[in-house]
């Protein structure tokens, strides 16, 4: 056992029952249900990521997933071959072509931009989903591949229940504005820097 005297663990006790009531006073207070629009954005790694992670907590209360990839391309990565394994409960569609440094052609990246939108669009209207991930939908606005009036219209006229999360550097400010929930996610360090190559299972 600690040695801890009986003042202090009393000390402690009422410092944390205090704390309790002023906690559960707050939770209370919370009534508004409703679906978030949640954006994951910044230079740090882990934006798609933690959707997928909610994403997965979205299945374990046996809820349905969609999500749409706007900028990875058709290689394998380890989060669709995982989700697989659910079958009809998750549907995802990887529309993009690679990064616009490896397509290097506007016109192509734009098409296959629009046609993602496209694809997120009936996927936001599908009454089954619970949680639509629009991965990397922030780079196709960065880049003005889509109009960006029209994308925050739509988000923001979703229906009531629906959660929709979009991730990606550089998020427009309209989007932000219009978002629940924001993280930031910041670049402290980074193993690419040292020479660590891309690894199954970490990158992909």
């Amino acid at each position: 056992m600690t040695d801890i005297s009986e003042e202090r663990a009393q000390r402690h006790k009422a410092r944390m029952q205090n704390r309790k009531a002023v906690q559960d006073a707050e939770v209370a207070a919370k009534t508004v249900e409703k679906g978030l629009l949640i954006v994951n954005t910044g230079p740090g790694k882990g934006k798609s990521t933690a959707a997928f992670g909610l994403a997965l907590r979205m299945l374990g209360h046996g809820r349905r997933v969609g999500v749409v990839q706007f900028i990875k391309g058709v290689w394998q990565t380890g989060e669709r071959e995982a989700f697989s394994a659910f079958g009809e409960r998750v549907v995802w569609h990887t529309m993009g072509e690679g990064f616009t440094w490896e397509t290097q052609d506007l016109e192509r990246d734009i098409t296959a931009a629009r046609r993602a939108w496209d694809k997120a669009r009936e996927l936001i209207g599908d009454p089954a989903l619970s949680l639509v991930v629009l991965d990397e939908l922030n780079i196709a606005l960065r880049y003005d591949y889509l109009d960006l009036a029209e994308v925050v219209d739509t988000l923001r006229n979703r229906r009531n229940d629906l959660h929709v999360v979009v991730t990606g550097r550089n998020a427009k400010p309209e989007l932000i504005a219009a978002a629940d929930l924001v993280t930031e996610m910041g670049a402290v360090k980074h193993h690419f820097a040292a020479g660590v190559k891309a690894q199954p299972g970490i990158e992909f």
